[in-house]
């Protein structure tokens, strides 16, 4: 070769290098301006409700609602969600005050919540919501049941939607209503309530249920054969937004119809209820 063909080589050689150097520059440059356009979003959740919210063992956010949240976060590329465990109570008053952007702890519709949060229109899944009894009870199979059975209820926290939900049948059935009584903390333990006959039911969803009852791992798997749950109804849960998130609450809503329409939806419920609670959606009425 030359030595005019090598220093054309050369030449070339150095463009080349000068410009993969820029197009590295511009390419960190977009990624640092795409990162920094990305809002961080604080996603609460109760980490004690498995299997609707829970940590796992490897101290990661899990559960029904926190993986729905996370295929919500993985549509939503202006977004960017980080999942903080805590309590319900803190839960409640972190979303209504902002300290937290959203909050997801298998929580119902009130009116006295949608004062204080944004509702999406969009509901994220569906919650079997019964009665846990003693199998000599295991007859009871409604709310009008055991309203009618003079039955007592362990103590449901007034600010806990279930407690609104016993409190919205008592108002249609004035005759025949369930003894409702407001406890001191937001959880009860409705399963040793009953187990110890301190009362004759207790309000509990199924998931947490199956958890603490029927799994052989469950806390209370030596009770399987002394209670049961019976499903009153099957409810709709959603999302808390705080009241300034309206935006994103709006963005959530085209996530989480997108991921109901792929059937993704169906797919988490039977993998952490047991069970697609979606086939009896027809006839959920809240």
């Amino acid at each position: 070769i030359s030595m005019q063909i090598k220093k054309i080589i050369a030449v070339l050689g150095i463009g080349l290098l000068a410009v993969g150097v820029l197009a590295g520059c511009g390419s960190n440059t977009d990624k640092t301006e795409k990162k920094a356009n990305v809002k961080k979003v604080k996603v609460a959740y109760a980490q004690n409700s498995k299997p609707i919210n829970y940590t796992d063992e490897n101290g990661k956010p899990a559960g029904h609602d926190v993986e729905i949240m996370k295929l919500v976060d993985g549509l939503l590329p202006q977004y960017e969600f980080e999942f903080i465990p805590t309590t319900d109570d803190d839960l409640l008053l972190g979303v209504e005050q902002g300290k937290y952007d959203v909050g997801i702890k298998n929580t119902f519709y009130t009116e006295a919540r949608a004062k204080k949060y944004i509702y999406p229109k969009e509901f994220l899944g569906l919650s079997s919501f019964g009665l846990v009894l003693r199998t000599d009870d295991a007859n009871i199979k409604t709310l009008a049941d055991f309203a009618k059975a003079g039955k007592t209820l362990a103590p449901i926290a007034a600010n806990n939607a279930q407690y609104t939900v016993i409190e919205e049948f008592n108002q249609k059935n004035p005759d025949n209503k369930v003894k409702l009584e407001a406890g001191d903390a937001f959880t009860v333990n409705v399963i040793e309530y009953v187990s110890e006959g301190r009362s004759d039911g207790g309000a509990i969803i199924e998931g947490q249920y199956d958890q603490k009852v029927r799994s052989a791992n469950g806390p209370y798997y030596g009770l399987n054969d002394k209670l049961v749950y019976n499903e009153v109804d099957v409810i709709k849960t959603w999302p808390l937004f705080n009241k300034k998130q309206q935006e994103l609450a709006d963005a959530y809503d085209g996530a989480i119809k997108q991921l109901k329409a792929e059937k993704k939806t169906n797919e988490l419920s039977k993998q952490f209820y047991g069970r697609d609670l979606y086939e009896v959606l027809a006839r959920v009425s809240r």
